[in-house]
């Protein structure tokens, strides 16, 4: 059975890293004691180990060993073998194009599939649709594809933010990017603000957190869904 949390984010604002779901995270891995990191996103340009030290400080509150996917000498044997999976935000271009050089994208996808708990935050959530063209990130290398892993039907977009209307920024907004994406493509996305996860068991598909996310659909007007919606009806 599918168990994965598809957060916004890492961090919210006032606290520390992970600290808003480390509850959460405490029970959705409760069966092992060692999570498997990928760190390929790397943001700011961040080293995979130094990437993988800073994620484990906020496991080690709830007892956890984080292990960087980089220091396996077979990283398909790694992802088949790990009792848990987490992969951290950063750039998702990045992320995609190293899983694709590391041919593990379908490892991860059958995992998971295969009821492997998995965390994805950010770039790592972005993974998680039916493509990444919905991702906020520059596109700094290019992907053989941006086919992702379609844990669920619709595509997310993490870190979403509403429009200022105080603010003197004249460039596009998210809904505006995310209304040119429906012009080429007909799947639902998700905007998810910061706080806010989606909660994967099996089949089913909830909003979690105390935030409403914003639904946009082909042809439609985007609307509001509150916390703890069943997402089943953008299956």
């Amino acid at each position: 059975m599918k168990s994965i949390i598809i957060a916004s984010t890492s961090t919210v604002h006032g606290s520390g890293p992970l600290d808003y779901l480390l509850g959460e995270l405490k029970n959705h891995f409760k069966a092992t004691d060692q999570i498997l990191f990928i760190p390929y996103a790397r943001p700011g340009g961040i080293s995979y180990d130094d990437y993988t030290t800073k994620v484990a400080e906020p496991f080690r509150k709830i007892g956890k060993m984080v292990k960087g996917i980089h220091t396996f000498q077979d990283p398909k044997k790694a992802i088949e073998e790990a009792n848990g999976i987490f992969t951290g935000g950063g750039n998702t271009f990045v992320l995609v194009n190293q899983l694709y050089k590391n041919d593990i994208l379908p490892s991860l996808k059958d995992a998971v599939n295969g009821g492997t708990p998995y965390l994805g935050t950010s770039a790592g959530s972005n993974i998680c649709g039916l493509t990444m063209n919905t991702t906020n990130d520059m596109p700094i290398v290019y992907p053989p594809s941006f086919k992702t892993l379609g844990l669920v039907p619709f595509n997310i977009n993490p870190h979403y933010l509403d429009p200022d209307p105080t603010s003197k920024h004249m460039g596009e907004t998210r809904e505006t990017r995310i209304k040119e994406f429906h012009a080429y493509n007909t799947q639902p996305v998700i905007g998810l603000r910061e706080g806010s996860w989606i909660e994967v068991k099996g089949d089913s598909m909830v909003l979690k957190g105390n935030l409403d996310a914003r639904i946009f659909e082909f042809d439609k007007e985007p609307y509001e869904i509150s916390a703890n919606t069943d997402l089943e009806f953008l299956k």
